[in-house]
């Protein structure tokens, strides 16, 4: 099969393609090849390459950026996402779109079901709801992923600056009321190929089990890597100003998935993992 994957320099995307190559054709693509936010190059390109897949988790992902700029974060993260839908389509391709947890409001105090209503109150969120409407208006072979908290190897993420932080020797104050699962790349992305071979199109959350705030994942980590005694000051996120305002209560389950037999293990099995893989753990 050849399948197409976008945004393949990104942490989410390269993870993809690296367990993808050892049993299919994979074009890598990103903006070196074409832009998502731009149909003529879009459709361009996908028709040159006939993908009989395309996985697109190609976005733009700095959240407090699209709070500085929506419109910026909806031509790329919305509008760009139909752009790549439509295309899949002329080709006759299904798409899987990795969408996010933020397109809830957070307000709740229960993890949030697939069909739970759609509520997001930051930018980023906004854009990424817009290509959860447009996708499937466009394509009806779609699956549309939500993940949360992302971690990966090779990127600045959660677990390597709070390790930072103290390595360099810096107080920590890390929010206590905001909650949703910590989610590990090699993980989402086995259960992603898993996904796209089913033919079971729809939306899905793919995260792994289990909810806790940032204080919490925060302490997992030191707790594990062996800083025990290091303490943390817990804050609300109303002490740590930022353009964008995340969804407090985000935490989701996975039903849809967990019926067809894909379940990611619990976070903390995951963090684990990555730790022993980064050398921080033995």
């Amino acid at each position: 099969m050849k399948i197409l994957v976008t945004g393949a320099a990104g942490n989410i995307g390269k993870e993809i393609v690296a367990q993808l190559q050892p049993n299919h054709e994979v074009v890598g693509a990103d903006l070196a090849e074409f832009d998502i936010a731009d149909w003529n190059s879009t459709h361009a390109f996908i028709q040159e390459q006939h993908p009989d897949l395309v996985i697109h988790p190609a976005a733009w992902t700095d959240v407090d950026g699209c709070a500085r700029d929506p419109q910026k974060a909806i031509m790329i993260n919305g509008l760009g996402a139909q752009n790549v839908a439509v295309a899949a389509a002329a080709v006759g391709a299904p798409i899987v779109h990795i969408s996010t947890n933020e397109v809830f409001d957070g307000y709740g105090e229960h993890l949030y079901k697939e069909y739970d209503r759609t509520q997001p109150t930051n930018p980023y969120g906004y854009s990424k709801w817009v290509a959860e409407q447009a996708i499937p208006a466009v394509n009806p072979r779609h699956y549309i992923v939500r993940p949360s908290w992302v971690f990966s190897h090779g990127g600045h993420n959660f677990i390597q600056a709070i390790l930072g932080a103290v390595e360099a020797g810096k107080q920590l104050r890390v929010v206590t009321n905001e909650v949703a699962n910590p989610t590990y790349s090699v993980d989402l992305a086995e259960a992603i190929i898993k996904l796209s071979s089913t033919g079971r199109y729809g939306i899905y959350h793919l995260a792994n089990e289990g909810a806790v705030s940032r204080y919490q994942f925060a302490r997992y980590v030191l707790d594990v890597a062996g800083y025990k005694d290091v303490p943390i000051q817990p804050i609300s996120a109303s002490e740590w100003p930022r353009a964008s305002t995340p969804p407090m209560y985000a935490g989701l389950e996975n039903m849809a998935a967990a019926m067809l037999g894909i379940r990611l293990r619990p976070w903390q099995q995951a963090v684990d993992a990555f730790m022993t893989r980064e050398g921080i753990l033995s």
